[in-house]
């Protein structure tokens, strides 16, 4: 057999048990609970791609932003031209090492956590991205057990993806899909600072 017959028999195969796995699976639809976590970069950065794939499908997307502060991000002005099929809260005071004040920090997480329960009951929104929530359950800024069975209790049409590193034991438990970024290689320790369209 030459190699392009062989290369065909064998993508065929594979088409094959493709089509039956995919066959097999029962739920066609369901609202998923996706977190991004571990030391990588590129956490947020999946979970906005996830945002615009599904402004693009005309959902309606929820952000909030737990810890980042107000400032101007390539991301928020990107989406934010999709007017109001997007709501953007940005709850946080900045990184943790910055307030450097724990009362300040618990305040913020839990008017965050305001809007996110508000978000998650607004029928419109159909997908809702929690920005460094692990980030403040890691401090304990939230009460775990009421975030884990609030986001399990979510409506069956919602999407909602976490990010941040260190996520809790618990919210892996919970969720449909856990993706961990592994660093690899940083041009930060190389002494490249954040960047334009790059970090921000």
């Amino acid at each position: 057999m030459d190699p392009a017959d062989r290369h065909k028999a064998k993508m065929a195969k594979r088409k094959a048990l493709q089509d039956a796995e995919v066959a097999a699976k029962p739920i066609l639809e369901k609202g998923l609970l996706i977190v991004h976590t571990g030391p990588g970069k590129g956490k947020s950065t999946a979970a906005f791609g996830l945002a615009l794939r599904a402004l693009g499908r005309g959902f309606r997307v929820g952000v909030v932003q737990f810890i980042k502060g107000a400032w101007s991000t390539g991301e928020r002005m990107g989406v934010e031209r999709f007017g109001t099929q997007v709501e953007w809260r940005t709850m946080g005071e900045g990184f943790t090492w910055e307030t450097q004040d724990r009362a300040r920090d618990v305040a913020a997480a839990t008017a965050a956590w305001s809007e996110a329960t508000r978000m998650m009951a607004d029928p419109s929104i159909r997908l809702l991205v929690l920005d460094e929530l692990n980030v403040a359950l890691r401090y304990d800024y939230l009460p775990l057990a009421e975030v884990v069975a609030a986001l399990g209790a979510r409506r069956p049409d919602l999407h909602v993806v976490v990010t941040g590193r260190n996520a809790k034991p618990e919210l892996i438990e919970a969720a449909d899909c856990v993706t961990e970024f592994t660093l690899v290689k940083h041009h930060f320790a190389a002494g490249v600072r954040a960047q334009q369209a790059i970090e921000f």
